[in-house]
């Protein structure tokens, strides 16, 4: 059975969960193991993309930036295995739409008979800064490229889950006809591989609201989720479901799959390593 691609069906039973104030959770998956312990455990909707093969080889997400390999043939790689593991949960595709040699639209169609529901932005330049971002946007590789492929994809039936990090990126995917919005705080700040340096989770509620205000200003019926940065347990996501109004779930990649499996296989090895032996 393979997992559920109608994008109506889908935002249907999200809106659906909304109006009974049941939370939705997106994970990232880099491996199929992943995504089945995702969905066996309830998960909305889940997204893969190259972060997540380096997160799972124990490597810091920000790989997914570097020129270490090209991520939408990542994707294409990763589609059969995270596809077969799953049969209830719609899967995400991550894009990276500055590619200067891929013909997004065709691209988008390839994702779309691979068994995908949707896409989202990623590699994204919304997570560089400084001078080498003004570079990028003066040279032809910036987000408004990303933007023009979710306004694409939206065209051709395609759930949408944008990353957008400030409330004019909102605004910009929300008039290209983005369905999800997942307002992006930064690296994950957790874990042995995470980032040190970030915003608080106070800090991240005033922006969380700031994105879903702007986003919901121009479409009312947007479905904003919160993610990265130091939202990297549960209770971090309750903290900001109680705080951000209007804020209807969160997204987890490192949260998800890395930080979990790090700690469960930690102490699985402590307890085999701490097995008293019989000395007589």
């Amino acid at each position: 059975m393979s997992p559920p691609t109608d994008r109506t069906e889908i935002l249907a039973r999200f809106r659906a969960n909304i109006e009974k104030h049941v939370p939705i959770m997106g994970a990232g998956a880099g491996i199929g193991l992943s995504a089945k312990g995702a969905e066996a455990g309830g998960i909305d909707l889940i997204i893969i993309y190259n972060s997540g093969r380096f997160r799972m080889a124990g490597q810091g997400s920000l790989a997914g930036l570097m020129p270490f390999s090209n991520a939408n043939d990542v994707v294409v790689d990763m589609a059969p295995e995270i596809l077969s593991a799953v049969s209830k949960t719609p899967v995400i595709a991550g894009v990276c739409a500055t590619d200067p040699f891929k013909d997004i639209p065709r691209f988008l169609a390839q994702l779309r008979d691979l068994g995908f529901a949707g896409v989202q932005n990623f590699p994204t330049v919304g997570l560089i800064d400084g001078q080498f971002r003004a570079n990028l946007e003066e040279t032809g590789m910036s987000y408004q490229k990303e933007v023009k492929m979710i306004q694409v994809a939206s065209k051709m039936g395609l759930i949408t889950t944008p990353y957008v990090f400030d409330p004019e990126q909102g605004v910009a995917m929300a008039k290209a006809g983005a369905d999800i919005f997942v307002a992006h705080m930064g690296l994950t700040t957790s874990g042995t591989i995470g980032a040190k340096t970030g915003k608080t989770l106070e800090e991240c509620v005033g922006s969380v609201q700031a994105i879903r205000d702007a986003v919901v200003s121009v479409k009312p019926d947007a479905i904003v989720l919160c993610h990265g940065g130091p939202i990297a347990s549960p209770k971090d996501a309750e903290f900001m479901l109680n705080r951000v109004k209007g804020l209807h779930g969160f997204f987890g990649a490192s949260s998800m799959e890395r930080l979990p499996v790090g700690e469960a296989i930690k102490r699985n090895a402590m307890e085999f390593k701490n097995i008293a032996m019989n000395t007589s």
